[in-house]
């Protein structure tokens, strides 16, 4: 079995490569192809990536290119994480947002809708590859952000081979197994709602439904990422939040914060990132790696132990560490295993994906690309019918989604006025005035992807 990474030379490609070569026995997984159009940083990370993994199994054919056709040729899986425009981009895209006084998150702010203007016609070249070259019954499972816009627009393009995945709503199960102290995967979720706009319905450990304790536990919101509500919230709402809804329930918070702090997320990891690259280059990767790997969990650790904290003062102190032997956590490689593991024992079983709703979320489009719990069996993946949800989460919801269609209309029909419509719905927006002004700033910002927009 063949497994492709566009977006191999990205600074978390050693996380990918723990994960694909520690599991690439019992999955089948005999090649691994790390692509990357950014010669420089494949060398560096791309051939950590690929130590890591003949350190952990050396029979894996692993190999390196910038050669997108070469990567995707009889591919049976491909990942995709790309960030067009890099890091100086998202800076841009965040900065012009905070600017006009609107929260710029990459993901689920005004800026995720400039980052998808540059990655959606970008990945639809490489699933047009992966079309023509890859096996016919190949999937793509997209990691980029802003991945609810970029998985929604994505299929309504036709690529209906596509999966949005995100680790959010795993790692977060994963955390309360820890807090349980219980093994890995053994805590169950019934997730709805959106990528990074999720609710969980249900929570279970070995079959007993835990959430109403989990919602009253003091010690959740320190060791969890229920860290960032308070436990009045998450009793009103009756379940637990996925963490990115911090952005939309403390709304005021996160922008004041923000603005107050030195250095928004996206200048954290702007100036991380170079300093890293910087230090890694004078570094001969393949003879003195354990140099290189010093250098990684030094700056690494300062970018983790700063996740979230300008947007909710909430720093972590956590020492990193990266272990190439330790049990692995899956992060969103993780997520793209669960589906092949399933896959191959034909035998159902639930995972959390974004895909079409198809009736699981009710008050909502069949077409709608939505995060939720579903039933992976040999020929796909089936949404789990939710049933009934509380009003207001689904007005959330909706709100959003609505948002996401006009987004991808404006994309695939390169409209501007739809382009407005969209940012004018969006909650974190939510302004015409502000709407027509974030366009005018972003449309120049991408004038090299917008050339044709009207």
């Amino acid at each position: 079995m063949k497994l492709a990474v566009i977006g191999g030379g990205g600074v978390r490609s050693m996380f990918l490569a723990k994960s694909l070569a520690g599991r690439a026995g019992e999955l089948g997984i005999t090649s691994l192809v790390f692509m990357d159009n950014d010669e420089t940083k494949l060398n560096i990370y791309g051939k950590m990536a690929r130590k890591v993994s003949e350190i952990i199994n050396p029979e894996i054919e692993f190999s390196l290119t910038v050669d997108a056709k070469q990567a995707v040729m009889d591919a049976d899986y491909v990942i995709t994480t790309i960030r067009e425009g890099g890091d100086e981009m998202r800076v841009r895209d965040e900065r012009i947002a905070l600017s006009n006084g609107v929260l710029g998150q990459e993901t689920t702010g005004a800026a995720g809708f400039s980052f998808a203007i540059r990655s959606v016609n970008v990945l639809a070249d490489y699933c047009e590859l992966v079309r023509k070259y890859a096996k016919p019954d190949c999937r793509v499972f997209n990691f980029t952000n802003p991945a609810g816009v970029v998985s929604q627009t994505l299929r309504d393009m036709g690529y209906d081979f596509t999966y949005g995945i995100c680790d959010a709503p795993s790692g977060m199960l994963n955390s309360f197994a820890s807090l349980y102290g219980a093994p890995e995967g053994s805590v169950k979720g019934e997730v709805y709602g959106l990528n990074h706009l999720s609710y969980f319905k249900s929570i279970t450990l070995g079959g007993r439904e835990i959430m109403p304790e989990l919602i009253e536990n003091d010690e959740a919101y320190s060791k969890t990422d229920m860290c960032y509500f308070e436990k009045s919230l998450l009793r009103e709402r009756g379940c637990i939040l996925n963490e990115y809804l911090y952005y939309f329930y403390y709304r005021e918070k996160a922008l004041a914060n923000i603005l107050n702090a030195e250095m928004t997320r996206g200048e954290q990891i702007l100036s991380i990132n170079k300093s890293m690259t910087e230090e890694l280059k004078g570094i001969d990767i393949e003879n003195d790696f354990p140099k290189a790997l010093a250098v990684f969990e030094k700056w690494y650790g300062i970018r983790e132990n700063n996740y979230m904290a300008s947007e909710t003062g909430v720093r972590r102190e956590t020492p990193w560490h990266f272990d190439i032997h330790s049990k692995d956590s899956g992060g969103y490689a993780g997520v793209a295993l669960k589906f092949i593991e399933i896959k191959n024992s034909r035998k159902p079983d639930s995972m959390i994906l974004c895909v079409p709703n198809e009736g699981a979320i009710e008050g909502l489009r069949d077409d709608d690309v939505v995060e939720v719990t579903c039933t992976i069996t040999p020929e796909g993946a089936v949404p789990h019918k939710m049933g009934e949800v509380d009003e207001q989460n689904l007005e959330m919801i909706r709100r959003v989604k609505i948002y996401e269609r006009l987004a991808s209309k404006a994309i695939r029909e390169k409209s501007v006025r739809t382009a407005v419509e969209a940012l004018t719905l969006h909650p974190l927006v939510n302004s015409y005035s502000l709407a027509k002004k974030l366009m005018v700033q972003y449309l120049e910002l991408n004038k090299n992807y917008t050339k044709d927009w009207k």
